[in-house]
């Protein structure tokens, strides 16, 4: 958390300040999939900067896990993402995946982190702990005014 934190200090840019975020997520833990889909066009979340394999580049809000998450506006850890009713299927090769909205100070899910593992139940509570206090960093950085 304080590398990360030091890392995005002062910066502003969204889209370049995501991209160091999934770089060092996807360095420090060797996730299969960590990327943003940012909240755009009304009711759609598009692709933004990713680490790992070809995604999905647009997901209608309350659609698969990155949807829902938006939806309802919380946290969602997945272990078998064959069991998701109406998963998108990005990769045949994710088995689970957690998702965590960014919220702006008003309340509004701005963006979701994606983040999916080729093996099975990957993601705890202690992951949803620290990556939500990721999301909270990324709303401090980008959204405090």
């Amino acid at each position: 958390m304080p590398q990360l934190a030091a890392l995005i200090e002062g910066e502003t840019d969204e889209i370049g300040v995501q991209a160091n975020v999934t770089a060092e997520l996807k360095e420090a833990f060797g996730f299969f999939w960590v990327g943003f889909y940012n909240v755009r066009e009304g009711k759609t979340l598009r692709l933004g900067p990713f680490q790992g394999s070809s995604a999905c580049f647009s997901i209608p809000f309350g659609k698969g896990v990155c949807g829902t998450s938006w939806e309802k506006k919380e946290t969602l850890v997945v272990p078998d993402v064959h069991e998701f009713p109406g998963h998108i299927a990005c990769s045949s090769l994710s088995r689970s995946e957690i998702v965590i909205p960014i919220f702006d100070l008003s309340g509004e899910v701005r963006s979701v982190l994606d983040i999916d593992s080729d093996l099975p139940d990957a993601f705890d509570d202690t992951d949803r702990l620290y990556l939500e206090m990721v999301a909270g960093l990324l709303t401090h950085c980008l959204y405090k005014e």
